[in-house]
């Protein structure tokens, strides 16, 4: 069974929907068993929609929230109406928006409030049962399940795996008969059986984890763009999609800067060798991005930016031939749960970056305590990926000599056999994407 997820952005309106349904037809045809369990995100837009209502909830803001309630009751009544054709399945349609929603309303004129996690699965559960009364009404046999009954999270704040694969192996043995599945991605229960999410980016973890829990042949991420690059596109002409990528890689990119993946969100189809496939449902016939144990035999595959990186650099004398030294400093950042990225040192200094700077301030004042200590803001950290990088002597020389007219700050090179990481100020991210792009693929 394959496992296709789509994006808001791949249902973004009643047109994006009803190409979903002509993707699932033609990827039917070619799954193991000849069923498809396809994963939905919350329609574009809805999401930051709700989003706005929780944050109007939590200042006591209710005419607001009443005002964006109204909004979304209009977009979602629009859209039923050209979605369908038969009235009945409008009805159907508008019937659910407006029991769903009403929640909210009940809410507000009550003491009893939603909390944002509620608010927020309402975007799943309202795309999920369009697309399903949209099968319906073209005669196409489906179900619609409720990732609510098998997705949850144990105590520590992990899905529990073993129940999801137990309770959705159970609800699809329920009907055999069915191909497609339609099932919400992103919502779950807490521990406490309680509406919860896996946060942005969650509806590609739900899918990972739906493929890893029957064990699917393969999972398809449906966005608006035809595969990872090997340079951001943005900001860099000429760019190439990458046909094959290795899960290391991606895990790579996706970390320093890929927007089209969370760095976390195929990890479940990593550990069951589940290929991942990044495809365009604006352009389906694409090849896309091929995700999995093999790779092209290219050296560089990628380059990637990441914004919003503070620089601390720690100076002492005392680091002199002293034990321990650095097992402080990792202490304080360990201490305010900061996560460091890059990381280089010398005889008296140690230079990090990170990209919270929530407790910037405390660790700041502790490292102070027994150091000197210098901040930088605004930089940003380019990533080079590839297979083996540290095997190439050429590589480093390649990298460094594009941007021989760039202000690197800092080089991380080893740590990974896969990625050379350099810190630029953020002024200059767009002048090195684009001199890196000539100087590692003007021959491809």
């Amino acid at each position: 069974m394959k496992v296709l997820k789509f994006g808001g952005t791949s249902l973004a309106s009643a047109n994006r929907m009803k190409s979903v349904l002509a993707i699932v037809e033609g990827q039917l045809l070619t799954s193991t068993g000849g069923q498809i369990l396809v994963v939905l995100s919350a329609v574009a837009g809805t999401t930051n929609k709700l989003v706005s209502i929780a944050n109007h909830f939590e200042n006591t803001q209710f005419k607001l929230a009443s005002e964006d309630v109204a909004e979304l009751k209009i977009f979602y009544r629009k859209f039923a109406e050209e979605l369908f054709v038969d009235t009945s399945n409008e009805d159907k349609a508008n019937d659910f928006i407006e029991e769903t929603i009403q929640s909210i309303d009940a809410s507000l004129n009550s003491n009893s409030r939603l909390t944002r996690a509620e608010i927020l699965s309402i975007g799943e559960l309202i795309s999920t049962q369009l697309f399903h009364l949209f099968l319906i009404e073209l005669n196409f046999l489906n179900v619609r399940l409720n990732a609510l009954d098998f997705l949850s999270l144990d105590r520590s704040g992990l899905p529990n795996t073993t129940l999801l694969k137990e309770r959705l192996s159970q609800s699809l043995t329920l009907h055999s008969d069915v191909k497609v599945f339609v099932v919400q991605g992103f919502i779950c229960r807490n521990i406490h059986g309680e509406i919860s999410n896996l946060e942005r980016g969650g509806s590609d973890y739900s899918a990972s984890l739906f493929a890893a829990a029957i064990d699917g042949e393969e999972l398809q991420i449906w966005t608006d763009i035809d595969g990872m690059h090997n340079n951001d596109p943005r900001y860099v002409d000429g760019t190439k999609t990458i046909r094959n990528i290795s899960f290391d890689e991606a895990a790579e990119l996706a970390y320093f800067g890929a927007k089209i993946l969370h760095p976390s969100s195929i990890k479940p189809a990593r550990k069951s060798n589940i290929p991942v496939r990044l495809l365009n449902t604006l352009q389906p016939e694409a090849l896309g991005t091929l995700i999995s144990k093999k790779s092209e035999r290219k050296l560089v595959k990628a380059v990637a930016a990441k914004d919003g990186i503070t620089a601390i650099k720690i100076r002492s004398s005392e680091m002199l031939e002293a034990q321990g030294f650095l097992r402080k400093i990792f202490e304080v950042f360990e201490d305010n749960k900061t996560s460091i990225d890059m990381i280089t040192t010398s005889e008296v200094a140690v230079s990090v970056t990170i990209d919270n700077v929530e407790h910037l301030s405390n660790i700041v004042n502790e490292l102070s305590s027994f150091s000197q200590v210098d901040v930088d803001n605004d930089l940003s950290i380019i990533c080079v990926v590839g297979e083996y990088l540290i095997e190439n002597k050429d590589v480093v020389s390649q990298v460094t000599y594009s941007l021989k007219s760039i202000p690197v700050r800092m080089i991380s090179y080893g740590g990974s056999p896969h990625n050379i990481s350099l810190l630029v100020p953020s002024e200059n991210k767009i002048d090195a994407l684009n001199l890196l792009q000539q100087g590692l693929f003007s021959e491809t």
